[in-house]
This record gives C-alpha cells, sequence and structure tokens, in this order.
C-alpha cells in the first residue's frame, strides 16, 4: 500500500506522512447490541485512514450512498468512487465491520493548518463564513458524512462521532463545522418543502446567536416553498442538536447532490454533560 504524502494534523511537522499521529492509537473494536442484533455480525472497527487504499474504500462508500442512493450528480476522475480536490487534503475516518472488514461508515475531517493550505473550507464554496474568522484556527470541518444502507441502527454513527470527539480534544480543537444536507426528494417529488419545513422547526430552538450566522452563496428560496409539513428533520441533524449544535443559517441549495444544506456549528464546551461522558469520560 502506498503512503499518501500530503501533510497532517496541525501539530505535526510540514512533511509528516498522514495519519502518522494516529500511530499509537490502534483500532478500537466497538461491540453494539443494536448492531449486532440488526447485522448478525460480532461488531464494527473504527480507525483513521493511512493509505491511499483505505481513502478509496470511503470514497466508493460515498459513491455507493451520494449518487447510487441519492441520486447526485458527481463529477469524478475514478469510476464509482466520490472524489474531490478537499480529499488529499483531509482525514479521513472509518468505521469497518469486523467480520467482513468492509468499510461501513465515514467521515472526513478538514483540519485547520489544511484548511489553510487550499485556501478555504468545502463550506465556503456554499456559505459566506466571514462571522466564524476568529473560530478558523481551532476549527475542524467533517463532511461527506455517510453510512451504509445495512448499518444505520445508531452503532456506526455513534462510533464515528466518539472517534471524531477524542480526536477534537487530543488536538486541542474546539468547534467542528460542516453542512448537513436535507434531500430535496420527498414523497416521490423533487421538492424544497421539506427542507423549508426542517429550517422552519429548528430555527425556533437552535439557530446560532446573529454574530455567528453565516449567509448561503445559493439560497433555497425557503420564502417561496410551503414550510408547513409535518417533517422531523433527517437522524443525521437530529443526532447534531442533541449533541448541543446549532445551526448556522438558512439552507443553501446544492444543484450536484440536489440537497438543501444547513450550515451546522457544534463545540466541545456546548456538548451536554452525559455526552460528553460518554464520549470523553469527562
Amino acid at each position: 500500500m502506498r503512503e499518501i504524502p500530503t501533510p497532517t494534523f496541525d501539530l505535526s511537522p510540514i512533511a509528516l506522512p498522514r495519519g502518522l499521529l494516529h500511530r499509537f492509537f490502534p483500532p478500537i473494536e466497538v461491540k453494539s447490541e443494536k448492531s449486532i442484533a440488526a447485522t448478525g455480525r460480532s461488531g464494527i472497527e473504527v480507525s483513521w485512514a493511512k493509505h491511499q487504499d483505505e481513502v478509496r474504500e470511503a470514497q466508493r462508500l460515498r459513491f455507493d450512498v451520494f449518487a447510487t442512493e441519492m441520486g447526485a450528480n458527481l463529477k469524478t476522475p475514478i469510476a464509482r468512487h466520490d472524489i474531490d480536490s478537499f480529499d488529499n487534503f483531509c482525514e479521513h475516518l472509518l468505521v469497518r465491520d469486523v467480520e467482513t472488514r468492509r468499510v461501513v461508515g465515514t467521515y472526513r475531517a478538514l483540519t485547520p493548518v489544511q484548511a489553510k493550505r487550499i485556501g478555504r473550507t468545502y463550506s465556503d464554496a456554499e456559505f459566506d463564513l466571514t462571522n466564524l474568522r476568529e473560530l478558523r484556527p481551532h476549527m475542524v470541518e467533517l463532511g461527506r458524512s455517510c453510512v451504509h444502507i445495512d448499518y444505520r441502527q445508531g452503532g456506526v454513527i455513534m462510533a464515528l462521532w466518539g472517534a471524531l470527539a477524542e480526536f477534537m480534544e487530543r488536538n486541542q480543537l474546539h468547534t467542528m463545522i460542516g453542512c448537513a444536507s436535507i434531500p430535496m426528494l420527498h414523497n416521490g417529488m423533487v421538492s424544497g418543502d421539506a427542507a423549508a419545513s426542517i429550517w422552519r422547526q429548528v430555527k425556533e430552538k437552535h439557530l446560532a446567536p446573529s454574530e455567528q450566522q453565516v449567509t448561503p452563496r445559493l439560497s433555497l428560496p425557503v420564502d417561496e416553498l410551503d414550510d408547513t409539513l409535518d417533517i422531523a428533520p433527517p437522524a443525521l441533524i437530529k443526532g447534531y442538536l442533541r449533541l448541543g449544535a446549532k445551526v448556522l443559517g438558512a439552507p443553501a441549495w446544492d444543484p450536484d447532490f440536489n440537497t438543501a444544506d444547513l450550515p451546522m456549528m457544534m463545540r466541545i464546551s456546548d456538548m451536554p454533560d452525559r455526552y460528553r461522558k460518554h464520549f470523553l469520560g469527562a
């Protein structure tokens, strides 16, 4: 397997290969009764990608979920892989089925130094993040989160969140941002009504203070849509909100992924005590 040459975290020398900061943190096996009951398998394992081969596994899962399952229009240099210009600058978190060794869940994380190297975050293309400029030195962007359809019973996403929280704590990073997607397909029809209705719900209790709010570059026209639908937010968004995340503003429209993207921010200090204890033991 070939080591990825791109430098990694801001706490490491500039020439350090990807994943080297993780080598003293071996894969963690997580046994979830819910996952075992649903899959009939013994458990899952969480680790950070150290080789391009492992990143390719994550990119294949992303393609299966985003393109094949959700209908995203992906422009990619390798067939059946979701690849973009940020991948070489990101750390990739993987969840594997212990028995099959298949990657069944993934996140990617763009650290502050790598965001500086590439010149922006992915979210900068969708939102004006001027109000977050003071947070950038300790701000990680999370993205491309997905879980295989057979493993969406909670165990995989909890394992991912636990590893991310430990990563943030260990590297003295306190803020996570990202775009949480709402599919535009609702009841078999392409419509923004579901996204507008979810935006109405979440802004009532979870909107960030005005000094932290951001502006979409391509706005979803929420004022022209029906926002009265009785529809629950996607499970991932509900999970973020339970962890203390804030919505930073109105959704943007991503035509390639055919989604409405909510800008979200989660800070370790805002995490409820029970989740801090669960993920960090503190």
